[in-house]
């Protein structure tokens, strides 16, 4: 059977291929108010952009090695907008100086056809969430703070259960590559969250949603 057709472009804003510097950490329910209270003193945006999106994570298996992963979400909240598919690398193990993990990060919106093409290629879904929460804005760097929830039933947004009692609050930037500075600002701004959240450079693979 053919692939059906899917048309993807660069995010608004950037080049396709980038590196993210990121930070991350998490705060129970009942610190949240206080941290949106915090953020919202500290970033360019004092009202949060609010999101839920549906994220569905491909593998596509070789002869050998680890699989290659895709990432496929959308927006519940604008069912218009395109679907992003995102590649994230392995982190980068080099200056153990740096304040922040940093790994290549290439990001496109796609078509509605996405999961179709995917599934035409061969990968598999492995799993999926629904994350929903605020986004804030200091400058080049991008906070979120979200709560994760399972899909109990594939595919069926409605029916979820939260996944722990606490909110993911991540900090990253994404830059060409060589930008180190940018893990200084972070460390920075990192600071200035404690001690309601405590920002660190976690490894991604060592987690699993």
């Amino acid at each position: 059977m053919e692939a059906p057709q899917v048309t993807v472009m660069p995010v608004t804003g950037g080049a396709i291929n980038m590196m993210e510097y990121l930070l991350q950490g998490s705060v129970f329910d009942q610190a949240l108010e206080s941290l949106l209270h915090r953020l919202r003193g500290l970033c360019d945006n004092m009202e949060p952009e609010t999101f839920t999106d549906h994220e569905l994570v491909y593998l596509l298996k070789g002869q050998q090695g680890n699989p290659f992963i895709l990432r496929a979400r959308r927006s519940l909240s604008h069912p218009t907008s395109p679907w992003h598919l995102r590649y994230l690398g392995q982190p980068e193990v080099g200056d153990k100086s740096r304040h922040a993990l940093v790994r290549n990060c290439v990001d496109v919106a796609a078509s509605h056809s996405l999961p179709e093409f995917l599934n035409e290629m061969g990968f598999r879904m492995d799993h999926e969430f629904v994350a929903n929460g605020h986004i804030f804005r200091k400058g080049a760097m991008k906070i979120v703070v979200s709560k994760l929830s399972r899909i109990l039933v594939p595919g069926n947004t409605e029916n979820t259960e939260r996944l722990s009692l606490s909110f993911l609050v991540e900090l990253s930037v994404l830059a060409p590559a060589g930008q180190d500075t940018m893990s200084e600002d972070m460390r920075s701004f990192a600071e200035q969250l404690k001690p309601l959240v405590h920002l660190e450079k976690i490894d991604p693979s060592k987690q699993r949603h």
